[in-house]
Order: C-alpha cells, then structure tokens, then sequence
C-alpha cells in the first residue's frame, strides 16, 4: 500500500492560484484506505476549494487511478467536465498523479493533493508500518522476514552495529534493534547458523531511475 498525507489547504491553494475551473480526481485503494482521498476527503476538498472561490466542476474516484485503463475509464465519463476545466487536483499518490498525467488529453496542468510517504503494511487497527524499501535485490529468505534496509535506519547488512543497547537501536531508543529481531526469529527458526553468512554489498545498479519493465509474452 502507497501511503500518502494530504497537503496544507494552504499549500494547495497557492499551487491552484491561477486557475478557477478545478477537476478533482480521488483514489478508491491507499488513499481511500489513508483518508487522504476517498469519497469523504473528495467531497471536503469540493467544499473547501468552493469556500475559496474556486469552481468545481466535477469529480471521480477511480478504484485505482495508477492503472491506465481505471483512469481513462473515468475520464471518459466525465469529459465534458474536465473538457471545461483549467486544472486537474488529484488525491493520490505521486504515481496515481502521473498517471492521470499521462492520460490526461487536454494538457492541462495535473496537481498533486497528497504527499507520498512510503509503502506500507495496514495492520488490524488501521496502523502504517513502512517494511519494503523496494531495493531490487530481496534478501528476506535469509533475514528470517525482517527487512534490515528498511527496519534499521542506517540499513545495515550485517549487524547490529555497535550503536545498540540492550536490543534498542541507537538512533530510536524506542524501537527494536533490526538485528535483535532478526537474531530472535532465527533463533525460533533454530537457525542461528544462518548469522554467520555475510551479506555482500548491495548491488545498487538495480535501483537506478527511472526503471521501465516490459511484459514479455
């Protein structure tokens, strides 16, 4: 899940100081989920830009606005609208932004609501826990499923450094040294063995940007 924050009114109201006629586009996945662009946050969005002296024309809430085909479903129905429009505000994530952006058939200038945060895990109560980094080179069968890129801030390899006191990381007091954990769950595993290989240097060639994956048949 893409976690997202809305921005400012403020903030998003300088970014819209040229245009009147607004288009909104929400988000029915992460920010739905995130409240930061569901049905509820598109409707005060409407309300709020309304109260500034904005026009909006219209809105829609793709179930999933990265996908292009969800995007330009809802485009389509809603065309007259955005045919009449001088901006698009979208409340999603920087992908489900370029998204439209690519999509979008009238040039017009596609803004961002939200602030992309970090990809996460939703546990039970609704709570956000950043755990991939996304690095291109998954080492989880050999950590015991705990991600040292992502759960240790200085993204340690081979730990714990020599920062950690009694299982607290260094840099956070408060939380679990990433090595502590992955140590207690090998040792659930009875597989402390595993501490002894060395973890090469990450390969940092596969995280060069932007990257383009084609579907072969």
């Amino acid at each position: 899940m893409i976690i997202t924050e809305q921005k400012k009114i403020e903030d998003i109201l300088k970014s819209l100081e040229k245009f009147n006629k607004i288009f909104l586009i929400g988000c029915g996945e992460c920010s739905t989920t995130c409240k930061t662009g569901g049905e509820a946050e598109v409707l005060k969005m409407k309300e709020e830009l309304a109260r500034a002296g904005k026009n909006v024309l219209g809105s829609c809430i793709p179930s999933a606005p990265c996908v292009a085909s969800k995007v330009k479903t809802e485009i389509a129905k809603n065309m007259a609208a955005i045919r009449q429009s001088e901006a698009i505000l979208v409340l999603a994530c920087g992908l489900g932004v370029q998204s439209v952006k690519e999509n979008d058939r009238f040039g017009l200038d596609i803004l961002p609501a939200c602030n992309t945060l970090c990809g996460a895990l939703m546990d039970a109560q609704g709570n956000f826990y950043e755990k991939c980094s996304m690095c291109a080179e998954c080492i989880l069968d050999k950590t015991a499923g705990v991600c040292p890129i992502t759960i240790c801030p200085k993204g340690i390899l081979n730990g714990p450094c020599g920062g950690m006191d009694k299982g607290k990381c260094e840099v956070d007091k408060d939380k679990d040294c990433a090595w502590v954990l992955i140590y207690k769950e090998m040792e659930k595993k009875k597989n402390l063995d595993g501490l002894k290989e060395i973890q090469p240097p990450k390969d940092f060639k596969k995280m060069v940007k932007p990257r383009k994956l084609l579907v072969t048949k």
